[in-house]
Order: structure tokens, then sequence, then C-alpha cells
């Protein structure tokens, strides 16, 4: 059984995994940068460790230096969180190398799903739709034209290897496909190490709903219900919820029949999501699958009651799920809302000294955050520095005390974008649940105000 967990991340995630292991007994090791000597995560665990520079090309993402915190302290396994290492397949061999569980998939299945592509393949393999696109690599620009105007425009344009929105473009015209080709190749390289791009039809108008899995390695696989993801902005995700408010409850469990086919599909096990792209007649389609557990699960456990990172935890130590498919249960609404220490109308990070903090409290109101009043907000990592989740017997209610605790939360000495989310949420298209993927660009005008 596991007795100690090395934290192979930094920031709320961290603080988030660090909890929930104190609260099963396990003893906890956390490793960190220069920049996080002061961090709120490294002064919670029971052991804390530095692994180099402020840079995370130089420290969480040294897996050699992670490796051997893990060794030295006699932990058991490993818990990735998310970004960094967390979908490494090389980080998930070597765990196993050197004995340690590294709490998520096998290597093999981090790097099939790593790859769009291959997932792809997987998916069509499986019988689960997925968006009409390249069966592989465009190897030229030329051809990419040439499919693209196979398709018809619109057509989105992705890295093979890519997340968070990187590498991602959605083009209209032959011309606009020339221009953003090149870059998005290069900026795939630089991040990913892999410039491979291929095509995708653009649905328009669509929905980006994601359905939980778990998956132990007793062949037992459930789902935890789906999370509506649309608000985004630059592909990456601003605001979620669960239920989705969109989508009928047919359609509600046939996404959560097909993301238990895709998982079961590849032998998954741990925790996981499957993400469909939804277009406006309820036709469904595979979008990707994130190995790990993802930024928005706080919603999931809200709605459910079920601690994500402990059944992460559970499975990890070979144990089989402690429940069924149906004795799982739907309860309330929850939503999340990410802070970033960002410009909200420019979108630029907004770095330096945090002087003064105040979380909103009370029933129905969860925070995640990563920074205490006094902290300094870095230029080396993502800006969000923050989440804040809302429970409510129905959307209205979470509506409504989210925008109520909104209005209590007060940082100070750098900018967020909180002003941007009191907006949106009080938009009738989003009290309506009328929230595309094109939400923002459609309703939100940062130099003027919302509609």
């Amino acid at each position: 059984m596991i007795q100690k967990v090395l934290i192979a991340n930094r920031g709320e995630i961290a603080r988030r995994i660090l909890r929930s292991c104190k609260e099963s007994g396990i003893r906890t090791v956390a490793v960190y940068s220069e920049a996080d000597e002061n961090a709120l995560f490294k002064q919670e665990a029971d052991e804390a460790y530095p692994i180099g520079p402020s840079q995370v090309q130089q420290s969480y993402l040294q897996l050699d230096k992670i490796i051997e915190v893990a060794k030295k302290t006699n932990a058991d396994a490993i818990h990735p969180g998310y970004g960094f290492l967390s979908e490494s397949p090389s980080f998930a061999e070597r765990c196993k190398e050197e004995g340690i569980i590294f709490i998520g998939p096998e290597a093999a299945i981090l790097s099939l799903m790593g790859s769009k592509i291959e997932a792809r393949k997987a998916m069509i393999a499986a019988g689960v739709p997925v968006i009409p696109g390249t069966d592989r690599a465009v190897e030229s620009l030329e051809e990419a034209v040439t499919f693209a105007e196979q398709i018809g425009y619109p057509v989105m344009l992705k890295a093979s290897a890519g997340g968070g929105g990187i590498g991602m473009e959605v083009v209209h015209t032959s011309d606009e496909l020339r221009k953003a080709f090149e870059n998005n190749s290069k900026r795939a390289l630089s991040f990913f190490g892999d410039g491979a791009m291929f095509l995708e039809k653009h649905i328009t108008n669509s929905r980006h709903i994601e359905v939980q899995v778990l998956a132990d390695c007793h062949q037992h696989t459930v789902h935890l219900f789906e999370r509506e993801c649309s608000i985004q902005r630059r592909n990456q995700k601003v605001l979620e919820e669960a239920p989705s408010p969109s989508i009928s409850e047919a359609l509600r469990m046939k996404l959560g029949e097909t993301a238990v086919i895709a998982a079961e599909a590849i032998d998954y096990t741990n925790a996981g999501t499957i993400e469909f792209l939804v277009d406006e007649s309820e036709q469904f389609y595979f979008l990707e699958m994130n190995t790990r557990i993802q930024v928005e699960h706080p919603v999931t456990e809200e709605i459910t009651g079920i601690d994500i990172v402990k059944e992460q935890i559970r499975i990890a130590n070979q144990q089989a799920l402690s429940f069924t498919q149906e004795e799982i249960t739907r309860n309330g609404h929850a939503i999340e809302i990410r802070v970033y220490a960002e410009d909200p109308i420019r979108f630029f990070p907004s770095p330096g000294k945090i002087t003064a903090l105040e979380l909103p409290e009370g029933e129905g109101v969860r925070n995640e955050c990563a920074v205490a009043s006094g902290d300094m907000v870095t230029p080396f990592y993502d800006p969000m520095i923050a989440k804040l989740i809302v429970f409510g017997e129905n959307r209205a209610e979470a509506r409504n005390k989210l925008e109520k605790a909104l209005g209590r939360f007060k940082i100070e000495g750098i900018k967020t974008n909180i002003p941007m989310l009191q907006e949106i949420i009080t938009y009738e298209a989003f009290k309506k649940g009328n929230t595309p993927t094109n939400f923002l660009d459609k309703y939100y005008q940062p130099t003027t105000g919302g509609n």
C-alpha cells in the first residue's frame, strides 16, 4: 500500500493532492523550484526538496532530479498532477523501472493518447465518432491546403502532440492556412518537440463537453457524468460547470456510455477525461483524451461526492473501485472559474506581489488557491493562481452564489481576470446556458464591456 507520495507539481494542484493524501494518512513530499521557495504547497508538505532554478525546463521538467528525490525519500509513488510531466510516457516508464508507482496510466497509453493522430485511429477502431480530418500528419503546406479544400473551410489546424490550445488555430481561407501552418508547426516543435500538424473540420457553434472516467486494473470502468467546458479564450478553458446545461438527458447518457467504451477499448486505468465536441443537432465527436487529472475536476467532485484524487491513489494501489456505475449519483450543480494573474483587457500576464488577498467563504463555496497575501506571482509559470468553485441545488442557485462570491474575491497588487468573469456570468446568454465555444468572441468586448 502507498505510504508516501511525491507530488511532481506545484501551485493549486499540488495543494489539492496534498489535502487528499493527508486525509488518507499518506505522507507527502514536495519538490520546488527557486521561484517557489516560499510557496504554500512547499510549506504544507511533510518534506520538501529543491530541484532547480525557476525555469520549468530546469526544475519541474527535470525527470532525473524528481526521481532522485523520490528514491532519497523512499516515496512509494509519484502523483504528477496536470501539465509538466503528467502525460510523459518516458516519466511513467522511468518510474516503473525504478520501482516507483506512477499515479496514472501506463506509458504505452500515454504515448498512444498523447498523439492526437494515433488517438483518432484508436477511437475510429472502437466505433467512437471522430471529427472529419486527416488520418496522419500532413507532410507539407500544399498537402494541407489540398485537404482543406476537399473537406471545406473553416478547418481547425492542430499540433499532433499539442495541448492547452498551443498549435491550434481556426482558418477560414487558404491564405489564412498558409500564414498559420508554419507558425503553428514551429510553435508546436518548440513546446512539444514535435511539429507534426493535422487538420480537422471546424464545427461551428459547437459545445465542448467532456466526460470524467475512472478505471481500475480489475476491468471496472465507470463515468462520473459530464462537464460543460465551452467558455474558452484562445482554446483554453475559463469556466466549467457540471452538469452541462445544454444537452438532453439522452445525449448525457450516450456520452457517458461512449466514454466508457473509449476507455475500455484502450485498456485504460486510473482517472482520465474523454473530450467531445457537440454540434447544434447533438451529433458528437471525439476530440481528445486527457490522461491525467483535469483542472476542472472539482465540479465533478461536487456533484458526485467522489474525491477523484483519492480514487486515483486507490487505483494505483491495485484496488478495485469501491462503487459501480449504478451507485454513482448526480446531485445539484457546480460551476468553476479560473482566476488568472492577467490584464482583463489585454489578456497579458500580470506578475508581481500580491499585497492583499481575501477569498470568499460560505456554504457551497470552495477555493483551490496557490497563493497568499505577500506572495510573488512570477512570470515563469502558467498565470492561473486560483480556482473558485460553487455548488447549488440547481444552476440558477450556483450562478447566484458565484456572482456573490466573485464580489467578495479580493486580490490587490496584481491584475486578474475577475472583472471579466463577473461580467460574463451576468449575460442573459450565460444565464440561459447558451454558451458555445465562441461565447467570448460573440459576447465579451473587453474595451467596452459586454452586451
